[in-house]
């Protein structure tokens, strides 16, 4: 049975995503996982529970700094909004807003956390008090006092004073994801009002062309710089497109159907580009992750692998001695189905396409993610798309031969090299297809 995700994805591409060729016609090669956690990443409840005890775990991790929170918080949103997904199409929306004015922004901005340490990262998402409300996600087209009041903060251009008042005091937990940022506490929202907002006029403009595609909206804004974090806010407050076919979008599904839009728009301008001229190998760590990326001059595609290491969030079996790895990947000609690997996929995705189109560059692209016992707990797909991000900024290694470009990647992973071939496909497709290039002299 297909996921919630999938089913959704489904449901809103043939209204404005299709014509970036996101339904690609070709069938879909990916490796299996031999964890079912790794598969789940606590979000599709596979193992038949019905809470998640990977979560429940690390979620303990950050008990020890829970504290009493008030039933009445004033204070400055960065601004932050949440649309949930339980009870679809019934869904919670609500303001995050912290119990102190000031500068907030940064608890809510994820290209903001370049240096910060997961501490941190939790300190801020924990400071966000999230109230909540049902709402249908079709009151996008009508709008409604509170929705109407969360999309004009989610507009703004700063941070934004504001007042919750809940029904109760907020149950003291902190809610982990592997597709989304922490988010804090929460309770039931009984009045919630914030002060004027200074617009941004670019994000105002596309709300209000009702005639405008919301896939055509997410890219305009994306050209002219908008944060792709803001983007993603105001699509999941269902504030794109035409009038007739906007929805709320949960938090966690804007995230990657934002994603998804701009790189797969980007990919359709690389393809017009000549290939790079030799092979290069990127790497980055952070927070115990390793990343690599390995270039090749070719046409484009692209493959995304994770290794979660004993003791880390979705391996966190100690007593085995192996990395769980799992794949997924996409050719020349796309994909045709959501990724088992999950959003991480088109966060990474994002972030190469970017490189190349910045370039002006085709390549086909191969990025390995090496998880270690460091990274602690789950903090969401935009740690992905950061961290490749960071990457491509650093200066790669260039070599004339795949023999060499392997040599070099692989002494900045663990993982020996032989795992890696039986996990990918395009080092399968390098090493062991011939070329029409090996014919010609």
């Amino acid at each position: 049975m297909l996921s919630s995700e999938v089913k959704w994805l489904q449901d809103v591409i043939p209204q404005g995503m299709d014509e970036l060729g996101i339904l690609g016609k070709i069938r879909i090669t990916h490796t299996p996982s031999s964890s079912l956690c790794l598969i789940c990443k606590g979000g599709r409840m596979l193992c038949g529970k019905s809470y998640c005890p990977i979560i429940a775990k690390a979620r303990s991790m950050v008990r020890p700094m829970l504290q009493t929170i008030s039933s009445h918080i004033e204070g400055t949103t960065p601004p932050g909004v949440f649309v949930g997904r339980i009870g679809y199409p019934k869904v919670y929306i609500g303001p995050m807003v912290p119990p102190y004015r000031g500068d907030t922004e940064i608890l809510d901005t994820p290209e903001l956390w370049g240096n910060k340490g997961i501490q941190d990262i939790i300190d801020y998402r924990f400071s966000l008090i999230r109230g909540k409300a049902r709402a249908n996600v079709y009151d996008a087209r009508d709008g409604g006092r509170l929705l109407d009041s969360l999309r004009e903060i989610a507009m703004g251009k700063h941070p934004v004073d504001a007042e919750a008042v809940l029904t109760k005091p907020p149950h003291n937990t902190i809610t982990l994801s592997g597709e989304v940022q922490p988010f804090g506490p929460s309770a039931p929202l009984k009045s919630f009002t914030a002060s004027d907002v200074s617009v941004d006029r670019r994000i105002e403009d596309a709300f209000y062309d009702k005639d405008l595609k919301a896939a055509d909206a997410v890219l305009e804004l994306y050209h002219d710089e908008v944060l792709v974090t803001r983007i993603q806010r105001a699509f999941s407050l269902g504030m794109f497109g035409r009038t007739k076919h906007r929805k709320l979008v949960p938090t966690r599904w804007s995230i990657t159907a934002v994603d998804s839009i701009i790189s797969q728009a980007l990919i359709n301008q690389i393809k017009d580009q000549d290939t790079i001229d030799e092979y290069r190998v990127y790497s980055f760590s952070r927070l115990d992750n390793l990343f690599v990326a390995i270039l090749f001059p070719e046409r484009w595609s692209f493959e995304w692998i994770e290794a979660w290491f004993p003791g880390t969030t979705w391996n966190p079996n100690t007593k085995r001695d192996k990395a769980e790895m799992m794949s997924d990947w996409e050719p020349y000609q796309g994909r045709t189905n959501y990724p088992d690997i999950g959003g991480c996929y088109y966060a990474c995705r994002l972030a190469v396409a970017e490189h190349l189109n910045q370039e002006r560059r085709q390549a086909s692209a191969l990025v390995i993610r090496e998880i270690h016992p460091g990274y602690i707990l789950p903090l969401g797909v935009w740690f992905t798309r950061q961290s490749v991000r960071e990457m491509f900024r650093v200066k790669p290694q260039k070599f004339g031969s795949l023999q060499e470009a392997l040599d070099h990647a692989m002494k900045r992973l663990t993982i020996p090299f032989r795992k890696w071939v039986e996990t990918s496909e395009l080092l399968k497709r390098e090493l062991f297809q011939r070329k029409l290039r090996d014919f010609i002299t």
